[in-house]
């Protein structure tokens, strides 16, 4: 495993998660629009170092594709961001042998925090947060 490699990424995706949900550290949820979708960043808990955040869609389009669940485990004094459960299927190693029971590749961890920064960078792409409610309200005045 390449831990350079790894390291940066999660620096990256820390700074994705930041740049989409500003306030986690002090505010529970933050929700916006993705195309026909809407996510949810949630956290589920706070310790003095670490906060363990939620991300997932609350509707899908397609019924053949379940809606996406990923934990994710944000590092406040190393400014990293880890994938600690992908579609609820609970932590990963880092490396497995392969073939393995489960048919976990064989950088199953690096592959899950790629895609989480693929997603993350489309969410600020496309993402589209509602205005807050005085806001809205000035412009439809106007």
């Amino acid at each position: 495993m390449d831990l350079t490699a790894l390291h940066a990424l999660c620096e990256a995706n820390y700074a994705r998660l930041v740049r989409l949900f500003p306030d986690y550290e002090v505010t529970n949820r933050r929700e916006f629009q993705l195309g026909d979708e809407r996510v949810l960043l949630e956290v589920l808990e706070r310790s003095r170092y670490t906060t363990h955040v939620r991300l997932h869609s609350l509707a899908h389009v397609e019924r053949w594709l379940a809606p996406l669940c990923i934990d994710v485990r944000a590092y406040h004094d190393a400014g990293m961001l880890e994938v600690i459960s992908f579609q609820t299927s609970g932590s990963v190693r880092g490396r497995y042998s392969y073939p393995n029971p489960a048919m976990h590749q064989q950088d199953e961890k690096n592959q899950q925090n790629r895609f989480l920064a693929d997603w993350l960078e489309h969410c600020l792409q496309h993402g589209l947060a509602p205005l807050p409610r005085g806001v809205a309200e000035r412009s439809s005045e106007a």
